[in-house]
């Protein structure tokens, strides 16, 4: 009975395999690794799956509050920029009522004589 694979046969397909398994890491490491190492060398995030290098982008920069400052800090700074604010609008609309009152008080004593 003859062998369908001879010894000569046999080494040939694993060389063979063996060839394409270490190119398929060359190929892995120069178009998916490499990029990758590039990317985090400057300081960037890299997705390997889609194969994009994106620059991280800090959270205080989306939101505008100083770094290592809670979002409750923030809120409660804030808030006590808006109560400053809406106590400043309020005194000045009672010095304009008291103005205006003034006025037409001035306005009727001109009138009455």
């Amino acid at each position: 009975m003859k062998r369908f694979l001879t010894l000569g046969r046999l080494s040939v397909l694993f060389f063979s395999i063996f060839g394409l398994m270490i190119a398929g890491v060359f190929v892995f490491q120069r178009y998916w690794m490499e990029p990758g190492e590039r990317c985090e060398a400057e300081g960037k995030w890299y997705d390997i799956e889609s194969r994009i290098c994106a620059q991280p982008i800090s959270i205080a920069e989306i939101t505008g509050r100083p770094i290592g400052v809670s979002r409750a800090e923030a809120s409660a700074e804030k808030n006590k920029e808006l109560v400053e604010i809406e106590n400043r609008l309020t005194a000045e609309k009672r010095a304009r009522d008291a103005a205006t009152a003034a006025e037409r008080v001035r306005v009727e004593a001109i009138r009455q004589q």
